[in-house]
């Protein structure tokens, strides 16, 4: 058994020979989507992966082999709805209603491809778009929420959705407009003269 640790997201940059005499790893979404798992490569070695929580393989990325054997990742046919549409709206309101249901979808330039469902089936069928079962590979969006490849912003991922959720709030968690969070209601007949100083100096007068 090979233990792979090390993950090279694609574009990778190592020599086209090189990858085409890699084994290859061929899996379907949920299974890339495991740091922690065992698998048989095409040339039929077992393969151990000890990789980074989160990570999410896709096709075209690159292994590692402790023993510095390249393994090159391969998306897996599986069962897909695959959705298309004459009219462009028509397709972005099916997107539209598959992120409200928090689905993985995967977003092509004129279709969408989600893991088979057949509630979504009929719900995009009412929506007036195609959806066609098949077998094809299924390489979902990362989710601006995390998960999947962050590319080169995962030290920092957490502090900025943290930065995007207490914006969120400021904005829409309110019924006044001001920037700050805390309420004023009981000194209102000044805040308004200064309201930009109130977050260091709350209740000070100049």
């Amino acid at each position: 058994m090979i233990k792979i640790d090390k993950h090279l997201p694609a574009p990778h940059g190592i020599a086209p020979v090189l990858v085409r005499r890699a084994p290859k790893l061929v899996l379907p979404f949920g299974e890339r989507s495991k740091s922690r798992l065992r698998a048989i490569l095409d040339n039929g070695a077992e393969a151990a992966l000890f990789l980074p929580r989160g990570t999410v393989l896709r096709g075209g990325d690159l292994l590692v082999a402790e023993d510095g054997t390249f393994v090159e990742v391969q998306a897996a046919a599986e069962s897909v709805l695959q959705v298309t549409a004459p009219d462009p709206l028509a397709l972005m309101r099916a997107a539209y209603h598959l992120g409200n249901r928090h689905t993985p979808v995967e977003v092509g330039r004129d279709y969408l491809r989600l893991e088979y469902d057949s509630v979504l089936a009929d719900m995009l069928a009412r929506l007036g778009v195609q959806a066609e079962r098949a077998d094809l590979p299924f390489e979902p969006e990362a989710g601006a929420y995390g998960g999947g490849h962050k590319h080169g912003h995962d030290a920092t991922f957490a502090e900025d959705y943290a930065a995007a959720q207490a914006v969120f709030h400021e904005h829409h968690g309110h019924s006044h407009s001001h920037s700050h969070s805390h309420s004023h209601s009981h000194d209102h007949d000044h805040d308004h003269d200064h309201d930009h100083v109130h977050d260091e100096h709350c209740g000070h007068k100049h």
